[in-house]
């Protein structure tokens, strides 16, 4: 039959999409810097900027959906898609190792820095307690990986049920974490400027704190694809991609709460608040 699919690959007719990104990421760029010198429309021009991005996101994640649905993800295809999403998450570890690097700089050579007084943590400065909220956090989140995990193994075993009630349990608890996290933020004892303390740990800590919300996302579309029957035992990679992004971010916190909030700020006075 004349145009019928005799291959295993992800050939595609040509999509707007890559254009349409293109273009959104140019208005978010020129925003971006119009707003940072307080020129005309710089704010406007980064709101829509945002709200195009967003926009080309739901556009292009929604037709490869589409995609999948009629038939085009082979087996060759999810092969090449699970290698796509480990790479995402090895340039996600990268981001991370630049700012454990950054911390481990500060706290291992704090000589090197006369503000700091040529200890760490700086003196006079006062740390969170690592075994109030943040072990609460580190508790949610190996909670969420289980509950991630049993909604996996529940789609294995097509019980809708199970997976349903996972992802519920587990966008519940990521959105537990982040509202913990939220409160700390506003009650720490510390700013994010001034020190290389404060910018160091909040842009760490707040780096994983933005992947959790961008998990939880996209773990509530996951949900409601669930909801909607797309996933299958043997068709679920937008699933399983889902679990991947979400195992990382268990495992990025526990590096964080051993290395900036247990051992980093070791010997220094708790905050009492």
């Amino acid at each position: 039959m004349a145009g019928a699919k005799n291959h295993d690959y992800h050939i595609l007719p040509p999509s707007p999409w890559p254009f349409l990104g293109s273009a959104a990421a140019l208005l978010l760029a020129v925003g971006g810097i119009r707003y940072m010198h307080s020129m005309a429309f710089g704010g406007t021009t980064l709101i829509l900027g945002v709200l195009a991005i967003l926009g080309v996101m739901a556009g292009w994640w929604g037709q490869v959906i589409r995609e999948g649905k009629h038939g085009d993800h082979t087996p060759v295809v999810q092969l090449h898609f699970r290698y796509g999403m480990i790479l995402f998450i090895a340039s996600e570890v990268m981001f991370f190792v630049g700012w454990f690097w950054s911390w481990f700089d500060f706290s291992l050579f704090p000589s090197t820095a006369e503000a700091v007084g040529g200890v760490w943590p700086p003196k006079g400065i006062e740390v969170i307690d690592p075994f109030h909220f943040p072990l609460l956090n580190t508790l949610i989140l190996l909670c969420s990986g289980t509950t991630v995990t049993w909604a996996h193994h529940a789609l294995i075993h097509n019980d809708r049920k199970g997976l349903i009630n996972g992802l519920w349990c587990t966008i519940i608890l990521g959105l537990v974490f982040s509202c913990i996290q939220a409160y700390e933020y506003a009650h720490a004892p510390f700013a994010f400027k001034g020190l290389n303390y404060g910018a160091a740990f909040f842009m760490a800590t707040g780096f994983h704190g933005f992947h959790v919300i961008v998990g939880t996302i996209f773990l509530i579309v996951c949900l409601v694809r669930a909801y909607k029957g797309d996933f299958t035992p043997k068709a679920h990679f937008g699933f399983e991609a889902a679990a991947w992004y979400w195992h990382f971010v268990d495992v990025v916190w526990l590096f964080l709460f051993l290395s900036i909030y247990i051992w980093g700020g070791w010997g220094a006075t708790i905050h009492a608040g």
